[in-house]
């Protein structure tokens, strides 16, 4: 399923226009972005919950070559499924 889709399917079951449907999906991705920026912890009860985390500066390889490199330390946005999602998909 891609984003057309999740918008279509929206639009479907809420009885919406697809335009409606497109601009609640655009805000729900832009809400959820900006408190992820900010160091906040996103909850949706059931379905799942983000959260931003450090990832320590180590070494590498550059696989081409060989050839050690320094990879800088960064935050990465992890994605922990709730209980009613796990139950769903089983």
């Amino acid at each position: 399923m891609n984003k057309s889709d999740l918008v279509a399917r929206m639009a479907k079951k809420a009885e919406i226009s697809q335009s409606s449907a497109e601009v609640a999906l655009n805000e729900f991705m832009a809400g959820v972005s900006d408190a992820l920026k900010k160091g906040e912890r996103v909850t949706l009860v059931g379905f799942g919950s983000w959260d931003v985390r450090k990832r320590a500066a180590r070494k590498g390889r550059n696989p081409q070559n060989g050839k050690a490199l320094n990879i800088p330390a960064r935050r990465v946005v992890r994605f922990r499924t709730g209980s009613e999602l796990k139950g769903r998909v089983k």
